[in-house]
């Protein structure tokens, strides 16, 4: 089992957050980020800066078991679908029974901005989603090393 992180976008507070917990659970620690970011991780794997590259090598890195930290709802869905969790940097536990409303619901936004309307983006990092990005971090740890 390891963790897997979708470092492209993923706040400095989360990515400490997933160190500790790999080094308290010791399990692997691996981010994935294009090489326009400044990661620094001992298993970090550089991709390209196609647009989902570093998505797909995310979810070629997954496998049964491991856990995935990303805000991407489409890739949330993939790594679910080969038997992993997934988990945002907000701590929002990706559930396969609604991960589909989800896609669904990113379809419709996505549309609506294509037609010219706005969506409101995301709100500023609090000290409240870090501590429940870690709780739920764990939880997923200690269930998978039960």
């Amino acid at each position: 089992m390891k963790i897997i992180v979708d470092a492209d976008a993923i706040p400095r507070n989360a990515l400490e957050i997933c160190r500790q917990a790999a080094t308290e659970f010791s399990v692997s620690l691996v981010t994935v980020a294009s090489f326009n970011h400044q990661i620094e991780s001992e298993h970090h794997v550089v991709v390209g800066n196609a647009p989902q590259e570093a998505d797909l090598q995310v979810v070629n890195l997954t496998r049964e078991g491991d856990i995935v930290v990303t805000q991407d709802w489409g890739l949330a869905a993939m790594v679910i679908g080969k038997g992993a969790a997934a988990v945002s940097p907000a701590g929002r536990i990706f559930n396969p029974a609604t991960v589909d409303f989800l896609l669904e619901e990113r379809e419709l936004k996505a549309r609506h901005r294509r037609s010219g309307g706005r969506t409101k983006g995301p709100a500023k990092r609090t000290v409240k989603d870090d501590n429940n990005f870690k709780k739920n971090l764990y939880k997923l740890l200690e269930t998978a090393c039960n």
